[in-house]
């Protein structure tokens, strides 16, 4: 019995001592990890610190380098403040010498300074005048004394329209622009054509791209200029045998008012005379004043301008021939139509015109005016007529 006890007992020991040695095996494994995670906080500590000591160490370096621009900028500043005292000092100094100056030499310097200015001036002038006689070329010895004749060619068309030949050119083609909005060029190959009854069957139809204007339209050396329509003061040159677009400008100043206060569908009168080309038209500024302008065809640009003194009011119409303007007057009901006003661009001197030379043998107001240098003629359009007026001329004196 009693060995049987000592048996139990011995069991119990080992079992006991068997569990004391698991207890102490977890407690040192528990032991290692707290020492491992100590090791790891220990290092990522010692990596703050060597970081921060980096950081303070740059934050050093850069205030001292941000330290010493600032004092070099204020050193430059105060050599800077220094040398504007200097230039303010030289400044009141040369105004000082100046008044003394002023006061010494008296009013004479000041008159001579602007006669020298207005000698300039008259010089420059003169310059500008015989550029613009070398411009012009001015070998027209002749001046418009009289009308002499009518002839109604043919009635087609509305009350506004335009028609003409092209005096640059050899040929004797007739062209016929109806109405003062189309794009549509009637094209007759000479003047018995154009008179024939049913017109479209001797015309060549020429559509444009882009519509016309008003009246003021000329043919030119083989090229339509003509005012674009919903444009301000836009002139196009159309090329009429290759149908296309050659070119284009603004006229400055043009497309507010009419050309003429009795033609308000024309703010743009384009003409040709043996000069070339020119532009008519009116502005605000010059009290409704016609403005005449020459225009390089080739450049399509202004190369001179001019204020005349003929007034827009109560005009229908206007030409240019030998560089001269004449403007074309009559009554709002239409009465005798007459030349009231001639304005030469070089300003020379010639035949007078007898006041109100008169259109003969005909009542009624013209859409449009144009010169026919070659022939001396005028193409005119009169209430839906096509009408020849043949010119008197005189040499100049």
């Amino acid at each position: 019995m009693v060995a049987l006890q000592v048996h139990f007992w011995l069991i119990a020991s080992l079992v006991s001592s068997v569990a004391a040695a698991q207890s102490l095996l977890q407690d040192a494994a528990l032991l290692s990890y707290i020492d491992q995670r100590f090791l790891a906080l220990e290092r990522r500590l010692e990596k703050c610190s060597q970081d921060l000591l980096e950081y303070v160490e740059e934050f050093r370096e850069f205030s001292q380098a941000l330290l010493s621009r600032l004092a070099a900028l204020k050193a430059g500043k105060a050599e800077l403040g220094g040398q504007v005292q200097t230039l303010l000092s030289r400044l009141e100094r040369a105004q000082r010498d100046i008044d003394y100056l002023g006061s010494t030499t008296g009013s004479n310097a000041c008159l001579d300074v602007h006669q020298d200015l207005l000698e300039q001036q008259l010089l420059e002038e003169a310059e500008e005048k015989n550029r613009i006689k070398l411009m012009l070329n001015a070998s027209c010895d002749h001046v418009l004394a009289g009308i002499r004749s009518l002839k109604v060619v043919k009635k087609t068309g509305g009350k506004h329209g335009s028609w003409m030949k092209d005096p640059g050119r050899k040929h004797a083609k007739i062209y016929l622009l109806s109405g003062s909005v189309n794009n549509v060029v009637w094209e007759f190959a000479n003047i018995m054509a154009f008179m024939e009854s049913n017109q479209t069957l001797k015309a060549h139809r020429v559509p444009l791209a882009l519509p016309w204007e008003g009246t003021g339209h000329v043919i030119h050396q083989g090229f339509l200029f003509y005012h674009r329509h919903g444009s301000l003061n836009e002139i196009i040159k159309f090329h009429i045998q290759r149908r296309s677009v050659a070119g284009q400008m603004l006229l400055p100043g043009a497309g507010r008012i009419p050309a003429y206060q009795l033609s308000p569908q024309t703010k743009i009168d384009l003409a040709v005379d043996e000069q070339g080309l020119w532009a008519l038209h009116a502005e605000p500024e010059t009290g409704g004043n016609i403005v005449i302008t020459k225009i390089n065809p080739a450049a399509m640009a202004v190369e001179h301008s001019w204020d005349s003194p003929c007034s827009s009011e109560g005009a229908e119409a206007a030409f240019m021939a030998c560089n001269t303007l004449h403007v074309v007057y009559n009554s709002p009901s239409g009465g005798s139509s007459r030349i009231q006003c001639v304005y030469d661009v070089l300003g020379a001197p010639g035949v007078p015109l007898k006041p109100g030379l008169h259109f003969p043998k005909r009542q009624g107001g013209h859409s449009s005016v144009h010169y026919n240098p070659k022939e001396r003629q005028l193409f005119a359009w009169g209430d839906g007529s096509q009408i020849v007026y043949k010119l008197h001329t005189e040499q100049k004196a």
